[in-house]
This record gives structure tokens, sequence and C-alpha cells, in this order.
């Protein structure tokens, strides 16, 4: 494997980029605790797991060439994200504003919706199919025919992805009580739904 280092560097500078799992792992540690975000990101490393299996048998290859399929993804992908926007529109407006600061052991959440949610985003993200079809093979050395070099660097990005998410879960989580005030619950609910809204807009809007 060529370069594997300058792989690993360039995986860290594209996991710091903020995006759909980010607003989603961000909105769910604030709202719900260490658990509901650590739940969400064990759903997006399962979600990359499938999409680098899918680069290795070739599944990406084929939504990349189909603009069809690709289009399916896309809708569908970017229609869940402004599911998930207009659902924290809706939360932001059943709180009341004198709600009191919860203990985490007191929050109920559904664990299952939180994973639910992190793999979904991730899976419904066309985008992120093509990345590991079009990224991972300038790292490989052509004249090496086997597909064992995808799989290491599939496996990679999804470590260095929960090495950094679990990182910045657990800061979350440490000024979680400064962040549970009513009006930061709300700062909180209406911004993750305008940026999930727009990413879901942009992903369903994004030329094949």
């Amino acid at each position: 494997m060529e370069q594997y280092w300058l792989f690993v560097t360039m995986c860290i500078l594209l996991i710091l980029l903020p995006g759909p799992d980010t607003a989603i792992a961000t909105k769910n540690t604030l709202t719900l605790g260490k658990k509901g975000g650590l739940k969400t990101i064990l759903g997006t490393c399962c979600a990359l797991l499938i999409h680098t299996l899918a680069a290795v048998i070739g599944l990406s290859a084929l939504i990349a060439k189909s603009a069809f399929i690709f289009s399916i993804f896309k809708y569908i992908g970017g229609g869940y994200l402004i599911y998930l926007g207009v659902k924290s529109f809706i939360s932001m407006r059943k709180q009341k504003q004198d709600m009191e600061i919860l203990k985490e052991d007191e929050v109920k959440y559904d664990d299952h919706s939180c994973f639910k949610q992190g793999f979904l985003t991730n899976l419904l993200n066309p985008k992120v199919a093509v990345f590991f079809l079009t990224f991972l093979p300038q790292f490989v050395d052509p004249n090496i025919h086997s597909f064992l070099p995808f799989v290491w660097m599939g496996l990679t990005y999804v470590a260095l992805t929960a090495i950094w998410f679990v990182f910045y879960i657990l800061l979350l989580n440490a000024i979680r009580t400064f962040m549970m005030k009513p009006q930061t619950q709300l700062a909180i609910e209406g911004i993750t739904g305008t940026v999930l809204v727009g990413f879901g807009i942009k992903l369903a809007l994004e030329k094949n």
C-alpha cells in the first residue's frame, strides 16, 4: 500500500470537517447525554463498515455509474436529513421555557433511535459511497490485484472516525451541564434543525 500515512493524514482532515454525522452526534449528546452520543456514533461506524464492504464488492461503483440509483439514494438520504431537521424544530416548540436541568440518569431516550439516526444518516448518503470509491484507490498500487488494501484502508477510516467522535462526545458531555439550560436547549434544537434541513436540501440538489 502506497503512502499509508498520507492516507491517514488526509482521513483525519476529512473527518474533522463537520457534516450531517457531526450535527446528529452533537444534538444527541447535548440533549440526551454521553450514552445518546455514543449510540449515534456506533450507528455511524456501522454504516461506514457497510460502505467499506460495498466499495470492496463493487456496489459503490454501481451507485457512482448509475444516475438513477445515485438519485434514489440522494433523495432518500436528503429527505431523511430534512425529516430529522423538522423533528428538531418540533422538539424546540414543545420545550417549556421553565424546564429544569435534568440529570443524565433521569433522561429518558430510545437507544435504538440514536443508533438508527446515526446509521441511516450515514448509510443513505451516496456521497460517502462515492468518496470510498474515488478516494481509496489513490493510495493503492494499481499493479496489486487484491481487495485487502481497500479493506485495511476502510477499517482505518472507520477507526479514526470512531476515535475522533468518542473524544468529541466526551468533550461535549463534560460541558453538558452548562449546555442544558432551557434557552441553550432551544438554541441547540433550532440550530441543529436548520443545519440538518440545509444538509438535506444540499444533498437532494447535489448533481450526479
